[in-house]
């Protein structure tokens, strides 16, 4: 399971290799916060697998997911996440970024496909506009109606009162 875990440098020059030796035709890449993994994620991940020969996940640091979030998140950090999403077998590789956004990641490492999970429409995606500059296919994937890790995390909040 480690060994789908790479800081993004590595992980832009493994995968670099890898389409120069024809093993890597059309690398999926989606990313976000999987702060407490659910069925949401784990449906919308495995559809995103079949997109392409890699799935590559990146996630919000610890910093990044406080500064979008708030105070008292990430639930799990960083290394737990990494290890959670490494242990699913349509994740072919995890990495994190630092930033607010996946952009400057995104940037370096040109996947064939951006998907997101949500109900919002392919023009939310973030990064949608420089994905599409070197010809990518954005995509929305289907998400489990009402499943999310805040609703997930009010129900815990809520049971927990009881």
């Amino acid at each position: 399971m480690r060994d789908k875990i790479y800081a993004s440098d590595e992980l832009i020059t493994l995968l670099g290799e890898r389409r120069r030796a024809g093993e890597l035709k059309k690398i999926v890449f989606t990313n976000g916060c999987f702060d407490l993994l659910h069925v949401g994620h784990l449906r919308y991940l495995w559809e995103a697998r079949t997109l392409g020969d890699a799935l590559v996940v990146a996630i919000n640091d610890d910093n990044s997911i406080r500064r979008l979030k708030g105070e008292g998140r990430p639930v799990l950090k960083l290394q737990e996440r990494l290890e959670v999403l490494a242990g699913l077998a349509c994740v072919d590789y995890v990495t994190w970024f630092t930033e607010d956004t996946p952009i400057p990641l995104l940037e370096k490492m040109r996947p064939e496909v951006l998907v997101k999970g949500g109900t919002y429409p392919v023009e939310g995606v973030v990064g949608r506009e420089v994905a599409l500059t070197w010809g990518a296919d954005v995509r929305v994937l289907s998400v489990a109606a009402g499943r999310s890790t805040t609703a997930l995390i009010d129900k815990i909040k809520e049971a927990g009162k009881k």
